[in-house]
């Protein structure tokens, strides 16, 4: 099989670079292993996790046409593995692409404040990608499952894609945003057993962890005791930002709802690297608070 060459203008997120180190990590040895080639836009700003709206709509939007304007420049599509960052720089982005056709006085006054900060101005000539649609649509799942060298057989797996992923864009082409699939295809790919719960396409709670605790670790807590009921040996999620709800406050969330969970919680491009061969200590898979040795017994690795 011809494997395709693909070129991304990638925008790895704040947490991924900071938190969660090993989840970029793992994104670069996963693109390195298929092939496709990241041009890091090291000029970019955080995309505001959705906050920087609550004081206004015109500077998210100018924060994130900025962003586009990065990729637009290399004339490449913006690609993040971060189901939050997809959701408000993809949102901005139809925005910004409606307003061309109806508001081009709005356009025109992002655009003004990017030439002051001699920034390149907003085109809209460019899409922004998560790295599962990458996956799915661009290099193919059938590309994909030819690349595995050990294939997760036996392992069960709950997808956990999050909201922003799924419902931050007003549409997206590659999935339905009710009844995902997207997640579980790259799963049989690989060899390893999708696992179903009822929590799979909603919050993880983190948008409200700073000033509802408890409630964000209860939601936390209810999605990954559903997955554990339906017989999860771990949750897969593709958002830096679920990961740390899930795992990294796993511990609190477990004193909240007064359960032990203990489910490991993997990072999307974490998984898939080790059916490629890759090593488990090049993915970063020891500093996970939930410890990820279960996973890997359960493959052989």
């Amino acid at each position: 099989m011809r494997f395709q060459t693909l070129k991304y203008a990638y925008f790895p997120g704040c947490v991924a670079q900071g938190a969660c180190r090993e989840l970029y990590q793992s994104t670069a040895a996963l693109t390195q292993a298929l092939g496709i080639e990241l041009i890091e836009l090291k000029k970019a700003s955080c995309c505001g996790s959705g906050t920087f709206k609550e004081d206004s709509q015109l500077l998210e939007d100018t924060v994130n046409a900025r962003n586009i304007a990065l990729a637009e420049e290399l004339n490449l599509p913006l690609l993040t593995h971060c189901s939050t960052c997809q959701g408000v720089i993809g949102h901005v982005d139809e925005r910004l692409k409606d307003f061309q056709q109806t508001d081009t006085a709005y356009i025109e006054q992002i655009n003004g404040l990017l030439r002051k900060e001699n920034c390149s101005p907003y085109r809209g000539s460019t899409e922004v990608k998560h790295l599962l649609w990458a996956l799915v649509t661009d290099y193919g799942l059938e590309a994909l499952q030819a690349r595995v060298t050990r294939k997760l057989a036996g392992l069960k797996c709950a997808a956990f894609y999050g909201c922003y992923l799924l419902r931050g864009q007003k549409s997206i082409p590659y999935d339905n945003p009710f009844q995902p699939e997207s997640m579980e295809n790259v799963f049989r790919a690989v060899g390893a057993t999708p696992v179903y719960y009822r929590g799979r396409t909603q919050c993880c709670g983190w948008p409200i962890s700073s000033y509802a605790t408890e409630q964000s670790f209860k939601m936390a807590g209810s999605h990954i005791q559903e997955a554990i009921d339906a017989g999860a040996d771990c949750i897969v999620t593709p958002c830096p930002l679920c990961h740390l709800n899930l795992d990294s406050r796993q511990p609190e969330v477990e004193k909240v709802i007064g359960r032990k969970l203990g489910l490991p919680v993997l990072h999307l491009p974490q998984l898939v690297s080790l059916a490629l061969g890759i090593s488990p200590q090049q993915l970063g898979l020891s500093k996970h608070i939930v410890s990820t040795k279960p996973v890997l017994e359960l493959i052989g690795r």
